[in-house]
């Protein structure tokens, strides 16, 4: 169990995503970055799609009511457990009455908390993560007791393990986005879709977890920006009439009116994620979609595979 002593920023439960429910617009929520989400989860021995909490744009400090394991991965965060720094992508032992403060600095966006044993949440529409605009879960709030499961080791075990996640995610703040083309690519000029992949994009300050809106060159259009409302998913990149993209993110309406010039593939998704509005110099990059679905494959057997770097 952990007490929530301070909280700033957008700090809520999150697991793997509400799935199958698009068709009565409810978005599938879910993690900003999956990849540092289910790492977490894979250094203190949960499931996959085990509870954690996410904590963005912010800070956060906990107090343990008892002995536990935690992990924090992410981007733009340390973690000071009692009297010692942790870095991030690290499992650690929590002494019962010892606080842990997770800090925000440059770098990222999203840290991601995972205890041994994960966090007891109600379930609604098949999922525990949060979705604030829908109604879906609560955010954090200072006060509040936080429940956790029976951890799957003995703790002692589960400690002081460390992630290597620089072998399948290199976190930057200049990076290369891997997009595939999108539904409605005629409906921009041969021109407009040029500048998309050779310009160099910054983020706006007007973000959250339903999208983000990107400053640079302006993309032009053949016949206007508005089309019958179809459907979306997390990493479609609309543009509307003012050519600028927006990428939808894990909290993405489920259908939209632009057009829509490429979709992120999910494996840069985490690095898209991380990239913090005003700092960053994003570019995007073409590829096909038998090398996003190779590149996906890679990462997600290499985290499903973690217990074998892990008992070692």
């Amino acid at each position: 169990m952990l007490e929530v002593i301070d909280v700033s920023g957008l700090v809520t439960f999150q697991d793997s995503g509400r799935h199958g429910f698009a068709s009565y617009g409810v978005p599938a929520s879910g993690p900003m970055d999956w990849f540092a989400y289910q790492a977490a989860n894979s250094l203190v021995g949960n499931s996959a799609n085990a509870t954690v909490i996410e904590i963005g744009l912010g800070e956060a400090v906990f107090r343990a009511k008892r002995n536990c394991v935690l992990a924090v991965t992410g981007a733009g965060y340390e973690v000071l457990n009692y009297v010692w720094t942790f870095p991030l992508w690290t499992s650690f032992f929590v002494r019962a009455g010892w606080y842990v403060n997770i800090k925000k600095k440059s770098g990222g966006n999203w840290a991601y908390l995972a205890a041994a044993g994960g966090f007891e949440v109600d379930s609604i529409l098949g999922s525990r993560s949060t979705y604030l605009r829908g109604g879906l879960g609560n955010g954090i709030r200072t006060g509040d007791l936080l429940q956790t499961g029976k951890p799957s080791r003995e703790l002692l075990k589960l400690a002081a393990q460390n992630f290597p996640v620089e072998k399948y995610m290199v976190y930057s703040q200049s990076p290369v986005i891997e997009v595939i083309a999108g539904p409605q690519n005629e409906r921009f000029t041969k021109e407009g879709y040029q500048t998309f992949l050779n310009s160099e994009y910054t983020l706006s300050k007007s973000f959250d977890r339903m999208g983000y809106k990107l400053e640079g060159n302006s993309i032009s259009h053949i016949a206007g920006a508005d089309l019958i409302s179809e459907g979306m998913t997390m990493g479609s990149v609309q543009v509307p009439a003012n050519g600028q993209p927006i990428v939808m993110m894990a909290d993405s309406p489920t259908t939209g009116g632009y057009p829509k010039i490429a979709n992120v593939v999910k494996s840069s998704l985490p690095l898209l994620a991380q990239c913090e509005a005003g700092v960053s110099k994003i570019r995007f990059k073409e590829i096909m979609m038998e090398e996003a679905h190779e590149k996906y494959k890679k990462t997600s057997e290499f985290l499903k595979n973690s217990e074998v770097w892990w008992a070692k």
